[in-house]
């Protein structure tokens, strides 16, 4: 029999906002400014966000030499044949009018010589439509700008379960220092980020541990395009490096820096017509063929020829000199690195799930636009555009508070050690996969798992790990091809059959299934 929990504390908002990065903050911001009363609840504090550390910049289509076909081109050939079109369309028509909102707020970028906005090019871009913020502290810059609007946020507070019933979202069940707790609520946003701490090595903070995931997927949502993780191919390398990686912005070889091996080799040279700025899928792909070739473990990013880069690139200088390193003198070691999840929970292009009053935004979110593989600084376009679409919806949608929440069972789940599952998944599910080291991560995770009940915070992220990884490798094993960033060594072709997105959902059985096949979207 499961035990009931006992509830410290209660609140009731129109909309809890759980996740404090570009597409919560957005989506806060626009739902309060149409009459909601929202509450954003974060596990860590205002600054423990991937927004935080985001580098090259936001990806909008520029007022000259470009266009929005062009960005939607770009995005498509990225994206290896899995974006939604329409889902492109839309959100990069939206660019320019979210950039100028977050302007307006407070966002300053960097200008040029004749005062416009500066633009940078960067991988599978065709122009230089990238624009930035102290030169590679966009992210840190928007943080900032989202972060002053002064909303109320619950810090310290984890995100435990979404409360429904049969007409949809009731409230939430929270984790914080006064125990559990439970915000009445008719509407919740996932804005959580992505998955990167199932790696023993990533550019992601600690706290993405696939929360979003596993809250809707136990809600009862799909999520889709698990496989596609993307690999940063310039993540600053460090002998028996774990954790959060810094890494080296695309913008660096947007301004010229090269790509080379330990014999001063070109690694992409013939990979790609754009050289070391192809999709990051294909410069990953090619360092971890040349790393498997030479039996090394990192290459070199060679950025001594460019002029003024302590200027333009201040952040990373400061974090290479903390590594003993000059980019205007050094070789710079660099390795591929877990950076961005392209798959996520599935929603519409308002953030819509197929749950009512649950919605979906930023990483966490699959809304069509990355396909097989993010272009280059679409994220945080996509978290501006679908933070205020989805906390627009979910303002105008809100219906009454539904308090439904006598006798809520603890939060029980199957558990897999945090460093064990790291270990397998970094094996088994790294840049180049294959049939056997994907059943073999599968089987050694369910023997390794264990049944737990989740009372504090650190089992609540190991609880969404387990649950994210067996996700993961299923998707993985069902796609028996190559595509996008999914790489199979023993599948090296890509299969046009298999160009939609494979759905999974918990069945009734509590168990992990796949949904129908086709590409069909949210009604």
């Amino acid at each position: 029999m499961t035990t009931a929990i006992t509830v410290a504390w209660e609140d009731h908002a129109d909309l809890v906002v759980v996740g404090g990065g570009v597409a919560g903050l957005t989506a806060a911001r626009a739902a309060s400014r149409r009459g909601a009363r929202v509450l954003t609840v974060s596990k860590g504090g205002p600054t423990d966000t991937a927004t935080q550390y985001a580098q090259g910049g936001i990806a909008v289509v520029a007022p000259v030499g470009d266009s929005v076909d062009a960005h939607v081109a770009d995005t498509l050939a990225a994206g290896g044949g899995l974006c939604d079109e329409d889902a492109v369309r839309s959100i990069v028509t939206a660019g320019p009018d979210a950039v100028t909102a977050l302007r307006d707020l407070g966002a300053v970028f960097d200008t040029a010589g004749d005062g416009d906005i500066a633009r940078t090019r960067e991988g599978g871009h065709s122009t230089r439509r990238i624009i930035h913020a102290g030169g590679d502290a966009t992210g840190a810059e928007v943080q900032r700008a989202l972060g002053a609007a002064g909303l109320p946020v619950l810090f310290g507070a984890a995100a435990a379960r979404i409360l429904t019933d049969a007409r949809g979202v009731t409230g939430l069940l929270v984790l914080d220092e006064r125990g559990f707790g439970v915000v009445h609520t008719p509407a919740v946003l996932l804005a959580t980020g992505g998955l990167g701490q199932l790696y023993a090595c990533s550019t992601n903070p600690p706290g993405a541990t696939a929360d979003g995931i596993a809250l809707a997927l136990a809600a009862g949502a799909g999520v889709a395009d698990l496989e596609f993780v993307q690999f940063h191919p310039t993540v600053l390398f460090a002998e028996g490096g774990t954790g959060r990686r810094p890494l080296i912005s695309e913008a660096v070889r947007g301004e010229g820096a090269r790509l080379v091996d330990s014999r001063g080799r070109s690694i992409t040279e013939g990979v790609h017509p754009l050289g070391d700025l192809a999709p990051r899928d294909v410069v990953s792909r090619a360092i971890a063929e040349r790393l498997t070739a030479l039996g090394e473990d990192h290459v070199y990013l060679d950025a001594r020829r460019l002029d003024g880069f302590a200027t333009r690139f201040p952040t990373i200088t400061a974090m290479c000199a903390d590594a003993g390193l000059d980019p205007a003198r050094d070789l710079l070691p660099v390795a591929p690195a877990a950076h961005y999840s392209c798959g996520g929970v599935v929603t519409d292009v308002h953030g819509r799930t197929r749950i009512p009053g649950l919605y979906a935004a930023g990483e966490v979110a699959r809304t069509g636009l990355h396909g097989a593989n993010r272009l280059a600084s679409n994220s945080l376009l996509e978290g501006l555009v679908l933070g205020e679409r989805a906390g627009t919806a979910a303002a105008i949608e809100r219906a009454g508070t539904r308090v439904g929440t006598d006798g809520i069972p603890a939060v029980a789940s199957t558990v897999c050690d945090r460093t064990v599952l790291q270990q397998l998944i970094t094996r088994h599910a790294l840049v180049v996969r294959d049939a056997d080291g994907l059943a073999a991560a599968a089987v050694e995770l369910d023997r390794m798992s264990v049944a737990a009940t989740c009372t504090d915070a650190d089992r609540l992220e190991d609880s969404a790990l387990t649950v994210t990884a067996r996700a993961l490798l299923l998707a993985a094993q069902r796609r028996t091809e190559s595509r996008g960033c999914h790489t199979r060594s023993d599948r090296p072709d890509t299969d046009p059959t298999q160009a939609r997105s494979l759905e999974l959902r918990i069945d009734d059985d509590g168990e992990l299934s796949f949904t129908t096949p086709e590409l069909t979207g949210v009604n």
